[in-house]
């Protein structure tokens, strides 16, 4: 969801919410349909304060994901271009054919992963160049010491990677289960038919829409915020963007280049075996 469509969110729904009011309030009596104000304001603000609290705890949580799925792409992008130098020390063959799968797995995540976690779509596919790195080695002796320091740096980056993979991953699907979104949007009904027994036909008609307005404009900034969390890659304001991972492609091919080291890429540019 991007900001115009939030915008437009926002004022669609204050208009139904404030035109609700204002026909409320054409039969409702004077001083609103509550005796007691006072008591009704401090019902009101339980109400209010339950809700608050419950959504606030809750985008905390959303907000932690999204910063963990974040720093997943950035340590994933890095471990990724560390790998291209580790694969380097291997043999020659080797070391072609584990430098050409991982740009291979880079350009998967970039065109491939990317677009289907926005789409949330991906939902237990693992990369096919993870694999194809591991049958690589599968049958990999190493020959000597350092070959064989080389195996055991390849062995704990890849341990990173893959751990980084579920920190990008988490939560492409969504992270807020549907019983806790039926909540919180029938408290906001709750909330909204109450702000409508303060409807009050001796109020002129525009403080009776600030009334109803302000905290139309509140609840729901707040679940359209939680909506961005809830989904935090593909395009638009302040989603996630494979950056790093592009921007480490770009990196490693430049350090392929400057070592002269020509490969035949098995895969097409979206990271399609080819």
């Amino acid at each position: 969801m991007n900001i115009v469509a939030g915008a437009i969110i926002v004022i669609v729904v204050t208009a139904l919410t404030c035109s609700a009011m204002l026909f409320v309030r054409r039969r409702a009596p004077h001083g609103s349909f509550f005796t007691d104000g006072d008591r009704a304001s401090g019902v009101f603000g339980v109400l209010a304060t339950g809700f608050s609290v419950l959504l606030g705890f809750i985008i905390f949580l959303a907000f932690d994901s999204y910063d963990q799925a974040r720093s997943g792409a950035e340590t994933e992008a890095t471990v990724v271009a560390q790998q291209l130098e580790t694969a380097q020390f291997f043999p020659a063959d080797t070391a072609h054919e584990l430098s050409g799968e991982l740009v291979c797995y880079g350009r998967s995540v970039v065109r491939t992963e990317w677009p289907a976690m926005a789409d949330g779509t991906l939902g237990d596919t693992v990369n096919p160049w993870g694999v194809e790195m591991f049958h690589t080695l599968n049958d990999f002796t190493p020959e000597s010491d350092t070959v064989q320091s080389a195996y055991d740096r390849w062995m704990d980056q890849t341990a990173s990677r893959e751990q980084a993979r579920v920190d990008r991953v988490h939560g492409a699907e969504g992270l807020i289960p549907f019983p806790l979104w039926l909540v919180l949007y029938v408290i906001s009904g709750v909330i909204f038919a109450y702000m409508l027994f303060f409807a009050d036909r001796g109020e002129m008609a525009r403080t009776q829409m600030m009334l109803m307005g302000s905290v139309t404009v509140v609840i729901t900034l707040l679940l359209l915020l939680l909506t961005f969390f809830d989904h935090p890659h593909g395009g638009g304001l302040g989603k996630l963007e494979p950056t790093a991972m592009s921007r480490n492609l770009r990196i490693m091919n430049e350090e392929l280049a400057s070592i002269g080291l020509d490969l035949s890429l098995p895969c097409d540019e979206a990271g399609r075996p080819s």
